[in-house]
């Protein structure tokens, strides 16, 4: 059965499903559905030995969905047109700042701590979604192996940490709180910003798309004058 497409798919939804009953019974940040499923799958691949290609044969079919699902947040955005209408020169300025902030970031702290070029490239992309972050990465020059843990590890960080960090910067305004969120760790961070509320959750999703496609355009053209 490890041999099957459905091995990688029920260990997925089983391991899914604790940590949703999990993060039902204690309501906290850090018991979030997301990590506790990640750690119980390393956990249950490294104890008995199965190899992550294994896995991957049925874990595939569930990426496969990961760009569906994302136009699928569309519909909570429509929802709430009237906030995107009157407040979109501010949530494309969020949205713009915190991209630019991201790739900056990544540029700093890779200098600081002496990562090579390749590697440099491949962790760039890690606030965009997987799709989108993989052709990125490869186009510039990164790996898109690397690329994608990379962006795993961006989205259950901001899934985990987003409530936290706008209670502890005092940000209540449900638009800024959607805006940062989905800007930051893109379709992860955005199914907890749909927990935080519907319009937290819809300014998330819009975040995911023009984030994406503004990375995509200047990622390159930083990189081109820093070089």
């Amino acid at each position: 059965m490890s041999n099957s497409p459905l091995f990688g798919i029920l260990l997925s939804l089983i391991a899914f499903e604790i940590g949703v009953a999990l993060h039902k019974k204690w309501r906290y940040s850090l018991v979030n559905p997301l990590l506790i499923a990640n750690v119980l799958i390393i956990g249950f691949l490294c104890v008995t030995g199965t190899s992550y290609d294994t896995y991957k044969v049925g874990g595939d079919y569930i990426s496969f969905f990961l760009g569906p699902v994302t136009v699928v947040l569309a519909v909570p955005l429509y929802k709430q047109l009237q906030n995107l209408l009157k407040y979109w020169f501010s949530i494309l300025m969020g949205i713009f700042v915190g991209s630019l902030t991201s790739i900056f970031c990544v540029i700093g702290c890779s200098k600081i701590l002496g990562l090579s070029n390749t590697l440099m490239l491949s962790i760039l992309p890690k606030s965009i979604t997987i799709p989108m972050g993989s052709v990125v990465s490869e186009q510039i020059g990164g790996i898109p192996s690397v690329t994608i843990i990379a962006i795993t590890v961006t989205g259950i960080t901001g899934a985990v940490t987003a409530p936290i960090v706008c209670r502890f910067f005092r940000i209540k305004n449900p638009v800024a709180q959607g805006v940062a969120t989905g800007t930051a760790s893109h379709a992860l961070g955005t199914s907890r910003a749909l927990e935080m509320g519907e319009t937290q959750g819809a300014m998330s999703s819009l975040s995911i798309g023009i984030a994406g496609v503004f990375t995509a355009i200047v990622a390159p053209i930083i990189l081109n004058v820093i070089a």
